[in-house]
């Protein structure tokens, strides 16, 4: 079956719907991550359904400096990859059918948490976002939409407004997919210099240290939970030398750093290598969130969390992340 392009919201509105509509929206430059995202729609939808996929350069989101002329426009070969990917539609809409009457007066607010981390270093980018992202879902009515983890703070932004402004329709995350050298795929990463790579993979390098970093310790606390309560206990395990490991544990967990601030601090050591490399990384930040609200975890927190880094190498700014679950002592 060949793929159908479609420009306009009535085209798309009338073809005929039989399943679920599962809806994959880009901004165009599709690599291996977008068609991760168009495969795991088409599982979702199935046989039966139809897998959308829609092509925007949104100029909202795109502020002042920023490189919204620069920024890669590839439709055909994007076509290609969205078939090749299960696609049954790209809906490549121009700039008046989305804003008919120029820019929108009425817009989304993104709240707070629009003005944390990305929101803060892209002010209004999260306003830009979450208003396309509102008109794109009302003019494709999917029944599920499909996104990429590694623009955390945008999937839980989305997921946010879907839930608060009823929606109705289901938003699933998909994880980050990387290249072999840990680099998040991202369509910026076109613009890097094989100098500005090398520098680029410290940011994956420096999350991949903090989460060795909270595995060594979660580790530790689980070692150090099964230390012995009683002396009895204690004595018997001697016999077999387990003891002394089991206190060795408990001691360590108990003098490290509290965790939020060792993965942190993990973390950063990379960070400020990179500062010395050639081209140096000019951090924008790095930070350990919540992600219901993207604030700062303390040091006694438990449950989901977010490591999360921005930075520039030469003009190009690359932004990634990854999950760490951060589990109560007992």
């Amino acid at each position: 079956m060949t793929i159908t392009v479609l420009r306009t919201a009535d085209e798309l509105h009338a073809r005929a719907r039989a399943g679920r509509r599962a809806v994959v929206m880009t901004m165009g430059a599709l690599h291996e991550g977008h068609a991760t995202l168009i495969r795991t729609a088409r599982e979702i939808a199935g046989g039966t359904g139809e897998v959308v996929v829609t092509v925007f350069v949104n100029p909202l989101q795109f502020g002042a400096g920023e490189d919204l002329d620069r920024y890669p426009r590839t439709l055909d070969a994007d076509v290609k990859l969205a078939e090749q990917s299960g696609a049954d539609v790209v809906f490549a809409p121009s700039v008046e059918e989305v804003y008919p009457g120029g820019e929108p007066q009425v817009r989304i607010t993104a709240g707070p948490m629009g003005e944390r981390l990305e929101g803060a270093s892209r002010p209004g980018h999260f306003d830009g976002m979450l208003t396309v992202v509102a008109k794109l879902l009302h003019l494709t009515r999917p029944d599920v939409a499909l996104y990429g983890q590694k623009d955390a703070q945008q999937l839980a932004l989305i997921r946010r407004m879907v839930r608060d402004l009823n929606f109705g329709m289901e938003i699933v995350g998909v994880p980050t997919v990387r290249e072999a050298d840990g680099l998040a795929l991202s369509s910026r990463n076109r613009y890097l210099s094989t100098e500005e790579r090398r520098t680029a993979l410290a940011l994956s390098q420096a999350l991949f240290a903090g989460r060795d970093r909270h595995a060594a310790q979660e580790a530790l606390r689980a070692r150090a939970r099964e230390v012995p309560a009683t002396r009895a206990r204690a004595e018997a395990l001697s016999a077999i030398g387990e003891s002394r490991a089991a206190a060795d544990a408990h001691a360590m967990a108990k003098s490290a750093p509290g965790g939020p601030a060792a993965v942190r601090a993990a973390a950063r050591l990379v960070l400020d290598e990179a500062l010395r490399m050639k081209p140096p990384i000019v951090l924008d930040y790095l930070a350990l969130v919540d992600p219901s609200d993207f604030t700062d975890i303390p040091d006694d927190f438990t449950g989901e969390a977010v490591l999360a880094v921005a930075a520039r190498v030469g003009t190009t700014r690359l932004i990634d992340n990854i999950p760490l679950t951060f589990g109560a002592a007992s």
